[in-house]
């Protein structure tokens, strides 16, 4: 079943430019462009609005994009259909955190063992990306910290746990001399973290989130020494001596160096399983779910 020319369509109106939809679909402009309008010939009616730079969609443009996305959507489910006779098939997975690389670390082998055939894909990246590649239906399931479940649909999300959000700060930190393990409040915070360098994750994280909002109800301008995607870094930096951060509970570690507080009132994200929206899952895709969801109710946490 051959969708390539519905998936030119569908690149237009992505883009809304021809240039760069030619660059994403790895054509020529030229070719694309009397492709376009090779078909609006034949339909006898234009499919987009043509003005200085962009394209939009005519009502025309849009009823021919709806049924473009309903064809492809059958095409998937019928050669994931097909694959599942015989339990062959490509899962491909986004994780924006350390508790899922190392989660599946443990399921890939004995879920390899079921299902030799199977091809499981892995892309680490962070929560805005894993989002946008969800919605546009770039990957089928995503392993990510969330603060909130939207833009996602309830039906896309299964919620692994509550995962409990710390301050870190170096053991040489004179706050951990007088304050071993005490929870922090935020005016403790404000007290005694007002002059500390503070290790920010890059905008749109988790723990960026929560960041922002500690520092609006301090009411204090901490100093900022860098803004980092890599947590390993920034714990790194953090047991050398040379700031504060928020951490998961699931990236706890080097516990010789670095002292870890409960926030009061504590802070939490959500560790989840998210699905893109039109995702049929064959019996390898319901086996990986579901060994995921049976993980962390047998582990209960994921240090």
């Amino acid at each position: 079943m051959d969708t390539k020319y519905l998936t030119y369509i569908l690149a237009i109106a992505k883009r809304q430019n021809m240039t760069k939809a030619a660059e994403d679909l790895f054509v020529s402009q030229s070719s694309l462009s009397q492709y376009l309008s090779k078909l609006e010939s034949e339909l006898g009616t234009p499919l987009f609005y043509r003005t200085k730079g962009s394209l939009s969609l005519t009502p025309a443009g849009q009823l021919y994009v709806a049924a473009a996305e309903k064809v492809i959507h059958i095409k998937d489910n019928l050669y994931r259909s097909i694959q599942n006779i015989d339990n062959r098939g490509h899962i491909t997975i986004g994780v924006t955190s350390q508790f899922g690389l190392k989660m599946l670390t443990v399921l890939i082998p004995p879920f390899k063992a079921s299902f030799p055939d199977v091809t499981i894909e892995i892309s680490e990246t962070n929560v805005p990306t894993l989002t946008k590649m969800l919605q546009e239906e770039n990957i089928d399931c995503g392993i990510m910290a969330l603060n909130t479940i939207e833009p996602f649909s309830p039906s896309q999300v299964d919620v692994l746990r509550q995962e409990e959000v710390y301050l870190a700060i170096p053991k040489t930190h004179p706050y951990h001399q007088k304050n071993p393990g005490k929870p922090i409040t935020i005016q403790e915070f404000a007290e005694n973290f007002s002059e500390d360098n503070i290790l920010l994750s890059k905008k749109g994280s988790t723990l960026r989130v929560l960041t922002d909002q500690i520092i609006e109800s301090a009411q204090i301008m901490l100093s900022t020494i860098c803004e980092t995607n890599s947590i390993i870094a920034t714990r790194s930096m953090v047991a050398m001596g040379i700031g504060v951060t928020l951490i998961g509970e699931s990236c706890i570690s080097d516990q010789e160096h670095v002292a870890y507080y409960s926030m009061n009132p504590p802070l939490y994200r959500m560790n989840a399983f998210v699905r893109r929206k039109n995702w049929v899952m064959n019996q390898p895709e319901c086996r990986l779910r579901d060994d995921i969801l049976h993980y962390f109710l047998q582990s209960g946490s994921c240090k």
